[in-house]
């Protein structure tokens, strides 16, 4: 079967079939259904990330050229792809934003933003670092970045799959893009995941598409395109944290959310969530350093799970160890989101009004100091920080 064919067949597979499959729904481009989950969880043992011997994605300049390299081909091209759209200019013309910090000197990184669901076109990226105006970066689908798109953790990259389910990669303003056509990827569950190092992504390359969609997991290193299979996982959205020891992934069918670490010697769930619990989770955003603390959403047991699109609203950070909710001083107002930085502070994202505000929290859940946003991101979501 040639490249085109099975692509084809992925679209076709999308739309036809059973919700029974997780699997072979994660092509799926619609978002909230309100259709149950269904995945075979199996939470294998993960090898070294290193350890396995593993094959090429191969990096091609453009998507109009030569026929997909097999996968097994070791070269590779280092050359530009004009997949993504550059900015034209650096900043915004808003001006830079006081950080109305209370208390000690606030210490937030730089933080990414995309469309929130429900954009369509081209989809703007930006960055917003306090005391700065915000920064305009490049455009990628509206599908991915709303879906998949993933900054790497020293905020130099973005890494997403595009429409025709390949890997993407380019520096934040667009320049040196890529992609890796060794292999097609899934765009919905297993979405692109960095390693804390940023030259490595985690991804769920498709082996077959028939009779059903097949894939497996594994890591690509960038600069080679050589995968690396890293074990017979099933889940959705999948969480490093940033020492590289635990991964962290919702099951996607019973709701539990699995982390083991990279020998998979240790696999288990965080409590109280999933199963039987009253409260489930199809969707993370965040995990500490860690791995002790994760920030997600949580349901209720009259909540329905919904597809198997990303979303990236929070509305809790939990102990992974007890399953226990961490309090957090976020002075009465209502979690938005909330990302980790690799100190182990949280920046949470509360709403204020017309805008809304970024609050820094040590790792008791105590603020540090706060600062509004910029009310042209209101209508945006964040997508990771960095720094």
């Amino acid at each position: 079967m040639n490249d085109d064919r099975l692509r084809l067949d992925l679209a076709a597979l999308a739309d036809e079939v059973s919700p029974a499959d997780l699997r072979d729904r994660a092509l799926r481009t619609s978002r909230r259904l309100g259709v149950q989950r269904a995945v075979a969880t199996s939470a294998a043992a993960v090898v070294m990330l290193g350890a396995a011997t593993g094959t090429a994605f191969a990096l091609m300049p453009r998507d109009d050229g030569p026929a997909p390299v097999p996968a097994t081909t070791p070269s590779i091209t280092l050359t530009p792809t004009p997949g993504v759209t550059p900015p034209t200019t650096t900043a915004s013309p808003e001006a830079a934003v006081s950080s109305g910090a209370v208390g000690p000197t606030a210490t937030i990184g730089r933080v990414f933003y995309g469309p929130q669901p429900g954009g369509a076109g081209p989809a703007r990226l930006w960055s917003f670092r306090p005391g700065s105006a915000p920064v305009r970066l490049l455009s990628v689908p509206v599908r991915a970045a709303i879906g998949n798109a993933v900054v790497s953790p020293d905020g130099e990259r973005v890494a997403w799959v595009d429409d025709s389910s390949y890997l993407r990669v380019a520096d934040v303003d667009g320049t040196d893009a890529r992609v890796y056509r060794g292999n097609l990827v899934e765009q919905d569950c297993w979405t692109p995941a960095w390693a804390p190092d940023s030259r490595r992504v985690t991804v769920s390359r498709v082996v077959s598409a028939e009779p059903s969609v097949v894939t497996e997991v594994g890591v690509v290193e960038l600069s080679t395109g050589k995968f690396t299979r890293i074990g017979d996982l099933r889940g959705c959205h999948p969480l490093w944290s940033a020492d590289g020891k635990v991964l962290a992934f919702p099951d996607g069918s019973t709701g539990r959310v699995v982390l083991t670490d990279q020998r998979g010697r240790k696999s288990r769930s965080i409590p109280n969530v999933g199963g039987n619990a009253d409260r489930s989770c199809f969707d993370v955003a965040s995990l500490s350093p860690d791995g002790s603390r994760i920030a997600l959403r949580l349901r209720g047991p009259d909540e329905e799970s919904g597809d198997v699109a990303r979303e990236l609203d929070v509305n809790a950070v939990l102990d992974t160890r007890t399953g226990r909710k961490v309090d957090l001083e976020l002075g009465g107002r209502k979690l938005l989101q909330a990302y980790f930085q690799t100190d182990g502070t949280l920046v949470a994202r509360v709403g204020a009004g017309d805008r809304n505000v970024l609050v820094l929290l040590d790792g008791d859940g105590r603020r540090i100091s706060e600062v509004p946003e910029p009310t042209s991101l209101k209508g945006q979501q964040i997508l990771g920080v960095s720094g």
